[in-house]
């Protein structure tokens, strides 16, 4: 499973404080703990005023690398940013992200583009969020050709099938199954990922909603996922799931982590 530290955001209220007093100590201790629990990349988002967000990504780029050699996932809501934070990391990581919204390929594709990095692509375009899973495939398709037009191999694609709220859902979680499964269908090598915060917004005790997406959809074929990778029970899930699913030869990957201690006990 590629997990992508969710912590270092300033969309959160103690990270976002955090950055506003430039408390360097609090930064590099999330960089620190995100990196033992064996992040694959550390998500950096500065969450700041647009004339700020240059700084202060710099900023944070340079503390985050002084703790950790993982890559850096670069996250903006704005597609300006990234061909000059790109510059700040010390190795290719993850561009977060297109869509088909915009001129966000126009812009972040070519710098990407005969590199190493890699890039998420959110399957929404200028009508929003498509409500159904075939409309969702349209535009991952879209996508593609786009990636394919400037030279990105599928492989360098992280696809989020964009999570919404289950309590408004019809039908649950079965068009993000649908849309992960076609995906893959359709192109073996791109990765699947997603954050599991959207999907238990406004319902009680949380955590057993976004547990419990995740396992269903690696179930369906996500390989990747947005999260705090110091969270021992989630942790736990997701080993214990790769395991289930046959992604882990003789559970080595599962019994190594619970022998360091990435998990611990689960409580009865």
């Amino acid at each position: 499973m590629i997990i992508i530290g969710e912590k270092i955001n300033g969309s959160i209220p103690k990270t976002g404080a955090a950055i506003a007093e430039r408390n360097e100590k609090f930064i590099k201790s999330l960089a620190r703990k995100q990196t033992a629990a064996r992040a694959s990349y550390l998500d950096v988002c500065a969450s700041v005023s647009p004339e700020q967000e240059i700084e202060t990504l710099k900023w944070l780029v340079d503390l985050v690398q002084q703790e950790s050699d993982l890559p850096i996932c670069l996250d903006s809501p704005n597609p300006g940013v990234f061909a000059e934070a790109v510059k700040f990391c010390k190795k290719p990581g993850l561009v977060n992200s297109v869509s088909l919204e915009g001129d966000k390929i126009g812009k972040i594709f070519p710098v990407i583009a005969g590199t190493e990095w890699n890039c998420i692509a959110l399957l929404c375009d200028n009508t929003g969020i498509p409500q159904s899973a075939e409309q969702r495939i349209g535009v991952f398709k879209g996508i593609l050709a786009k990636a394919k037009e400037y030279g990105i191999d599928p492989s360098h694609l992280f696809v989020d099938p964009v999570v919404e709220m289950l309590c408004t859902s019809e039908d649950g979680i079965a068009k993000i199954i649908e849309t992960i499964k076609t995906v893959k269908e359709i192109c073996p090598d791109v990765h699947i990922t997603s954050g599991a915060s959207n999907i238990s917004f406004n319902l009680p005790m949380r955590k057993f909603v976004n547990r419990s997406f995740i396992i269903l959809c690696m179930g369906a074929g996500m390989d990747s996922a947005i999260i705090d990778p110091t969270n021992e029970d989630m942790l736990g899930l997701i080993y214990a799931a790769e395991a289930l699913l046959g992604k882990d030869e003789m559970c080595m990957e599962y019994i190594g982590a619970y022998r360091d201690g990435l998990f611990g006990e689960v409580k009865a």
